[in-house]
């Protein structure tokens, strides 16, 4: 694996390598999610780019930017055995050069729920990945469901912007339990940690409630709601249940949608989704 650190290591790297190139852009701290988004794009790609790089653009003032976890020395293990050609690792001045004031605004889709509770987190989501498609140039470039609506703004911005990478979005991976593998989960202590899973038995009560005929979208909500609240480390952020392109709050669920939460706990703040009327039923939690 080549081990590349600034723009023109990365250019030159990029000049030799087979097409279709995939792509996995990632914070670090990798855990077997990651490993699931870099073994799909090894199955299907022939060269394989994983990214790591903590951006400070999408972490507010008062959030954990500088305590984000970080292991470079496991990040690069994993990888390489992932089968990874090459990983970018570049340093803030490589991705926003001095001076740099360009930014990307997808507009409403990045203006509610994560867009509301952290604002400017999407805009610098989604400034990021159009920096990094057009530093890396892939083919295809994988996202994990769990980050539900970043899928969605990302997939907007390269639909507008006329982006090449076909982005695919990959089932979340889950602990036994049904949490979601998340960087943030190494914050939790044992009583947080088993307070967490309450975030995909909400998610279970919605699914299962749909799965049972319900389409009001404020039942549904409730019943998250309901069940986020019965847990007393946990304090609720939003419950969603959302137009799949759009991210507008749904009456009647009577196409795809995105039901989607946020939780803060004491030590992290945690979020979870599923997509409601998804045939493949994929990134369900587990039912413990």
């Amino acid at each position: 694996m080549e081990v590349v650190r600034d723009r023109t290591q990365l250019a030159a790297a990029r000049r030799g390598l087979a097409a279709p190139v995939g792509f996995v852009p990632t914070m670090g701290a990798l855990h077997a999610g990651h490993e699931s988004l870099l073994h799909r794009a090894r199955e299907e790609c022939a060269t394989v780019v994983a990214s790591i790089f903590v951006n400070p653009t999408q972490f507010g003032p008062n959030e954990d930017y500088e305590r984000y976890p970080r292991n470079e020395a496991a990040d690069l293990a994993l990888l390489e055995a992932a089968g990874v050609d090459v990983c970018f690792m570049p340093g803030v001045e490589d991705i926003y050069p001095p001076g740099a004031s360009t930014s990307i605004d997808v507009g409403q889709l990045a203006e509610v729920l994560e867009g509301a509770a952290r604002p400017g987190h999407l805009r610098g989501v989604a400034t990021v990945v159009a920096i990094l498609f057009a530093l890396v140039r892939p083919n295809r470039a994988y996202f994990g469901q769990k980050d539900g609506q970043q899928t969605i703004v990302v997939r907007r911005l390269t639909r507008d912007l006329g982006l090449s990478p076909e982005v695919i979005v990959c089932p979340t991976v889950r602990e036994p339990d049904g949490l979601a593998l998340s960087s943030r989960n190494a914050f939790l202590g044992q009583a947080e940690r088993q307070a967490a899973s309450v975030l995909s038995r909400a998610l279970l009560a919605a699914e299962d409630a749909y799965s049972g005929g319900e389409r009001s979208a404020k039942r549904l909500r409730g019943l998250m709601r309901g069940t986020l609240e019965r847990e007393p480390l946990g304090q609720v952020d939003y419950v969603s249940v959302a137009d799949l392109e759009t991210l507008e709050e749904l009456t009647e669920v009577d196409r795809p949608a995105l039901a989607s939460l946020a939780v803060r706990l004491p030590s992290a703040r945690l979020i979870d989704c599923l997509v409601l009327g998804d045939p493949a039923g994929a990134g369900l939690p587990a039912r413990g």
